[in-house]
C-alpha cells in the first residue's frame, strides 16, 4: 500500500488558511483533518477523538518528554498539540492528512518530519491581508499593526516550505492545492517501491 502525505497548511492570521482547509474538505471528504491534543476542558458537544485528544497537564507533558508530539504550545496556560502517532498511523493506512498550523508550529514539524509537504498560504498582498484582518472587526488598531509585524516576519520563512499557494479566489487555491496533491502522488520516488515488488516477482 502506497502511503499517504502529510500536507501541512500554514501562513500569516487572516490569510484564510481555515476556510480553504475547511472547502478542500467539503471538496475532497477523503482527506483527514489533523486531530489536536490539549489540556483544557473539553465544550459541551465535543467529542475526544474527534474535536480533540483531551488530556491532563501530567499526560501532556509527559507526551512532549517522550517526544510524541510534531509540535507544541502553550496558550492561556493551556497546551496544544500534534501526536504523532495520529498523523503516523493515518498515512500508513494509504490516507492523506492535513495540518492547518501557524508559522512556528510548521518549523517544529519540519524538524521531526521532514518528509511532509509544506504549503504556505499566500494572500494576494499585505494590503489585501490587512484588510481582511480589519474586516474581522475583533481587533483593535494595536493588534493590527502587531499581526502585520508578525506576518512580515513569518513571509521570510517562506523559502523553508515546497510550496506557494495565493488564497485570492477560494475555488482557484483549492484547485491549487489539489493539483499539489495529485502532482505528489505521482512522483516517481513515492510509486517506485511498489515498482521495485513488481520486478522483483518477475
Amino acid at each position: 500500500m502506497t502511503k499517504g502525505l502529510l500536507l501541512v497548511l500554514s501562513g500569516p492570521s487572516g490569510v484564510g488558511k481555515g476556510t480553504l482547509c475547511n472547502r478542500l474538505r467539503a471538496l475532497s471528504p477523503e482527506l483527514v483533518y489533523s486531530v489536536s491534543a490539549t489540556t483544557r476542558k473539553p465544550r459541551e458537544g465535543e467529542i475526544d477523538g474527534v474535536n480533540y485528544f483531551f488530556k491532563t497537564h501530567e499526560q501532556f507533558r509527559a507526551m512532549i518528554e517522550a517526544g510524541e508530539l510534531l509540535e507544541w504550545a502553550e496558550y492561556v496556560g493551556n497546551y496544544y498539540g500534534t501526536p504523532k502517532s495520529f498523523v503516523q498511523q493515518t498515512i500508513d493506512q494509504g490516507k492523506d492528512i492535513i495540518l492547518e498550523i501557524d508559522v512556528q508550529g510548521a518549523m517544529q514539524v519540519k524538524e521531526r518530519f521532514p518528509e511532509a509537504i509544506f504549503i504556505f498560504v499566500l494572500p494576494p498582498s499585505l494590503e489585501e491581508l490587512q484588510k481582511r484582518i480589519v474586516g474581522r472587526g475583533t481587533e483593535s488598531e494595536s493588534s493590527i499593526r502587531s499581526r502585520m509585524a508578525a506576518a512580515a516576519e513569518e513571509l521570510k520563512l517562506m523559502e523553508h516550505y515546497d510550496y506557494a499557494v495565493v488564497n485570492d479566489v477560494l475555488e482557484t487555491a483549492c484547485n491549487r492545492v489539489q493539483s499539489i496533491i495529485a502532482a505528489e502522488h505521482c512522483k516517481r520516488e513515492r510509486l517506485f517501491p511498489a515498482i521495485q515488488k513488481w520486478l522483483n516477482g518477475v
